[in-house]
This record gives C-alpha cells, sequence and structure tokens, in this order.
C-alpha cells in the first residue's frame, strides 16, 4: 500500500512542481520476529526529524497484541505529540456504500478524536495475577490540556466546513472524565458564536452515523471512543480499503495512514486495495502546504473509487498495483 501511495506522490510532485525526499524505515511484524526490535531508538530520531510520516501497517499473527501497537503506534503518537487524530468519513460517487437510502451529500463528515490519552494512556495494572482473584485495571486520564487542544481544533475545523460541532460522549455514566469534556466543550463554544453545537450519548451517535449522518460535520469524543466510531465511519463509507486517517501534531511532525491492519494472508497476491493509503497521502500533502496536490490526489482516489468493481481486496477486478497506476494517471493529469 505504502509503495502506491508514494507512486502518487511522485505523479503530484511532477505535476505541481516540488521535491520529496524518502527515508524507508522497517518497522512492524516482521521486523520484530527477526529482530526482537520493536522501534529503535535511531529510527525514532530520525522520524522526529521528519516532515511527515506515511505509516503503513504493523500487526502480525505471530506477534502477542499490544507489543506492536502500543510498542510503535502509541509510542509514536506520544513521543511526536501527535494529539489529534482525524478521520474524514466521506462516501465518494459510484462507490457502493451499505446505506442503500444515502449518498454522497448525507455522508461527509470528519472524526476529530484525542489521540495521546484516555483509555490508551497506558496507566493501569494487575493485581493477583493469574489467580482466582485476579484484578485488571484499565485507567481512563483525562487533562484538560489535552481535552481543550482537542476540542478547540475541532471548532476551528468547523470554521472550515459547516459550522458544526458535536461531542460524542457518555457524560451520564463517566461522570468525571466527560464532566470535564463537557464543561471544556461549553467553554470553547462560548468562543466560536458562529459554530453550532450538540451532545450526543456515543450510542446515539452509532446510530445516527447509520440512520442519519447528514446531521454530523465535525464530531469531537475521546481517545477510545473516537477509534470505535472511526471504524463505523469507514463502513458506511465503503470500507476500510477506503478509509485514510491522520495523527496530527499541527506544530510538529504528523503521521498518515490507511486505517485498516496488516492481511498476512494475502500478502505478495496483489489484492489489497491501496486507495485508504493513497487517500492518506493526499492528506499528507495538503498537511505540509501542497493544497493542490492534496486536492488532485482526493479527486484522483474518488474518480478511480468510484469506477472499481468493489472496494472489497480481491474483488476490485485489477491488481494493487494497477489501482496505483490508475491514480498516478489520474494525479498527473
Amino acid at each position: 500500500m505504502v509503495a502506491e501511495a508514494t507512486k502518487v506522490i511522485d505523479a503530484a510532485s511532477a505535476r505541481f512542481g516540488f521535491e520529496v525526499d524518502y527515508e524507508h524505515h522497517q518497522i512492524g511484524g516482521e521486523h520484530y520476529l527477526s529482530t526482537g526490535e520493536v522501534l529503535g531508538d535511531a529510527t525514532l530520531k530520525s522520524l522526529q526529524r521528519c516532515d511527515a510520516i506515511m505509516f503503513g501497517a504493523v500487526g502480525h499473527p505471530d506477534v502477542a497484541p499490544g507489543v506492536l501497537e502500543r510498542g510503535i503506534i502509541l509510542r509514536l503518537r506520544r513521543e511526536l505529540d501527535q494529539y489529534i487524530n482525524l478521520r474524514p468519513v466521506k462516501l465518494y460517487p459510484g462507490v457502493a456504500g451499505p446505506l442503500i437510502d444515502k449518498g454522497p451529500d448525507d455522508i461527509d463528515f470528519v472524526v476529530v478524536r484525542e489521540n495521546t490519552e484516555g483509555l490508551y494512556a497506558g496507566s493501569g495494572g494487575f493485581a493477583h495475577k493469574g489467580t482466582d482473584r485476579e484484578v485488571a485495571i484499565e485507567e481512563s486520564v483525562n487533562t484538560r490540556f489535552a481535552v481543550e487542544r482537542t476540542v478547540r481544533f475541532a471548532f476551528d475545523l468547523a470554521r472550515s466546513r459547516r459550522h458544526h460541532v458535536t461531542f460524542c460522549g457518555k457524560t451520564n455514566v463517566l461522570v468525571h472524565s466527560h464532566d470535564l469534556w463537557q464543561r471544556v466543550f461549553d467553554q470553547v463554544a462560548i468562543e466560536y458564536p458562529d459554530v453550532e453545537t450538540a451532545y450526543a450519548n456515543v450510542d446515539a451517535v452509532c446510530v445516527w452515523m447509520v440512520q442519519a449522518p447528514e446531521r454530523f460535520d465535525v464530531v469531537v469524543t475521546d481517545n477510545m471512543f473516537g477509534d470505535i466510531i472511526s471504524d463505523l465511519g469507514a463502513a458506511i463509507q465503503g470500507g476500510l480499503g477506503i478509509a485514510a486517517g491522520a495523527n496530527l501534531n499541527p506544530e510538529g511532525v504528523s503521521m498518515f495512514e490507511p486505517i485498516g491492519g496488516t492481511a498476512p494472508d494475502v500478502v505478495g497476491t496483489g489484492k489489497i486495495n491501496p486507495l485508504a493509503a493513497i487517500a492518506a497521502a493526499g492528506m499528507l500533502l495538503s498537511h505540509s502546504g501542497e493544497h493542490e496536490a492534496g486536492a488532485a490526489v482526493e479527486a484522483g482516489v474518488a474518480a478511480v473509487a468510484g469506477s472499481l468493481p468493489s472496494l472489497a481486496a480481491g474483488r476490485m477486478g485489477i491488481t494493487t498495483s494497477q489501482v496505483g497506476d490508475l491514480v498516478a494517471a489520474e494525479v498527473a493529469g
């Protein structure tokens, strides 16, 4: 997928007249199994010097759950302070989504997720592990600083869209963490009188994303809920094969990725859909200031996605590389 993303970036650079220097780093399951290294300090230092990161996927069925996720993905988000996870949910014309009565005009919103705290902060532990009295505790950590910068980002983004922000929470149950979120949300909203606001329990958000997705413009939420509703968003926009996301540090190094994981059962077969990675590359270009190039990549992804018989891996009708070629040709103009 990353090879096809860089192929399209190169097509954009040729058309729009900018240069790209690449550094390639092998991290993930295969690297860990062969070297015992999860994320080396030298690799991290190199990434800290980059302008942006194009990220693939790191999972592996032979590696215990949590090793790669915590050691690579969560560590990068924390070390690089990528405090915003940004997930556009957009149905492109011609793409067959599962909501038969909803079209591109109905499915076009963005999920803004706090990306460094909450239940993913790594706070907790075991007592009496392995015994019949075992206790497992996972703590949700929420600081006013992190909540406010996330909420403020959502309001700023709404000003560039349709001027509406929904806070997705669970204030009736999470009476400490989401009380903080609600108070910060209400206080920040005062500074944005031109932006309409709403609150919805995460339960309702899940229902409305399926029944009435048109009611959402920007949805802001915590780390765990954002993780879950983003995947639901991928489903209603056509599947993981087209779902791209970003881990943003607006003042530092940001990382762009397809939101799906690895597919070790089809490695080397040419069946994987690279459109999510290519769309993430378009987000990378726009974030890096190459807005025309980013828009051209998104338009290319939309055109190719609408022409494929299916976005599902193995049912596209053409190979991974051929999909990349088609988008690159669209971008080249």
